[in-house]
């Protein structure tokens, strides 16, 4: 019998906590909630989980620093930012520190339940399709190899956070096609979202800053003017 996904809920308001406890716990997943960003951040660091829910106003550590925190570890963990915080800016803030989804308060805990679920089965899939994939990709100077989450350019090893490294593989195995914002923001972060795309475009300049030999005049990673963005191996750009 498979082990139950792990689920790590950081959120102060005890009366959301109870009821995200109930749902979760009802689809059989093993839960633990914590009340403060000092906790949370302790019980994160202790390792071995499937899903983070964060709240972003937390008494002591913010759930903004969390969730950095989580992005610098080796394992990766999906996220899902739930704020009072509506804005625009706190949503596109909490996404390019890596958060997998955001659920401004007040919400559905029945919708939170869902997005759980999809945001597991995705991360099930990519990592069943990585397997699949096993040895590394080769192309235009570019190496990545999928299980390691490893990338070099030019035989020199890059340092990718976890987002940067799934848009440059996604863009490797599609060479020369081209991608609107948002179809990215749906095969790489997983959700079709009006407001988000500016996510993407924070992406490809770090991408671009990492890879290219002239971020000013990118020769990889290209943009298509009027609809997106495409991938050309440097012998064909040149």
């Amino acid at each position: 019998m498979d082990q139950p996904k792990r689920i790590l809920i950081v959120e102060d308001d005890s009366h959301i906590a109870e009821l995200m406890c109930l749902h979760l716990r009802d689809e059989r997943y093993e839960v633990v909630h914590c009340a403060d960003g000092d906790e949370g951040l302790r019980r994160l660091e202790q390792g071995g989980w499937d899903a983070l829910i964060l709240d972003l106003m937390l008494p002591g550590v913010d759930g903004l620093e969390i969730c950095r925190r989580a992005r610098a570890m080796t394992r990766y963990t999906p996220i899902i930012i739930t704020s009072a915080r509506s804005s625009e800016v706190h949503r596109i803030l909490g996404l390019e520190l890596g958060a997998d989804d955001y659920l401004a308060k007040p919400f559905s805990v029945l919708e939170l339940v869902a997005r759980v679920k999809a945001l597991l089965r995705r991360v099930d899939a990519l990592a069943q399709n990585m397997r699949l994939d096993a040895g590394s990709l080769m192309l235009g100077g570019l190496s990545i190899d999928p299980l390691t989450r490893e990338a070099a350019v030019d035989g020199k090893r890059i340092e990718l956070t976890p987002r940067e490294f799934d848009l440059l593989y996604f863009f490797v195995r599609h060479p020369g096609k081209v991608f609107s914002r948002m179809d990215l923001l749906n095969a790489v972060w997983g959700y079709q979202h009006d407001g988000y795309e500016h996510t993407v475009n924070t992406h490809i300049n770090r991408l671009r800053a990492k890879i290219e030999a002239d971020p000013a005049q990118p020769c990889r990673i290209q943009t298509v003017w009027g609809y997106g963005y495409k991938f050309v191996p440097e012998a064909d750009a040149s």
